[in-house]
């Protein structure tokens, strides 16, 4: 038997959606700050299955908001969505990737002078 896999289609209205490919209907669970949601909905679609998750409204905060999509039957983790918001989430992912980037340098040059000395 072959495993669901998950392809995300759309967010839009507080609604996420995704694409579900398997053979037969997929019991899936959204996992939220460690609840199972209850709006849930899967539709059959061309050849697959359409996910809908209503998104709750206590999710569309500022911060940082994990969902994570399991098929219930087999609990493996088919995928999963974030939703960022906020000011200060965007001054954050700014200051984290500025971080990499000077990290990311300091590695190039130490290796640029471990090579060169090498030489």
């Amino acid at each position: 038997m072959t495993h669901p896999s998950l392809t995300p289609t759309l967010f839009k209205n507080g609604i996420w959606r995704a694409y579900v490919q398997a053979q037969t209907e997929p019991q899936i669970d959204v996992h939220y700050l460690g609840q199972i949601l209850e709006d849930v909905q899967i539709a059959e679609a061309e050849n697959g299955w359409e996910l809908s998750v209503q998104v709750p409204p206590t999710a569309i905060s500022d911060g940082v908001h994990c969902f994570v999509i399991r098929d219930s039957q087999s609990t493996e983790k088919l995928g999963e969505f974030t939703i960022i918001a906020g000011t200060p989430a965007a001054e954050d992912l700014r200051a984290e990737v500025a971080l990499l980037r000077a990290e990311l340098d300091m590695l190039k040059r130490s290796f640029r002078r471990s090579q060169a000395s090498s030489d």
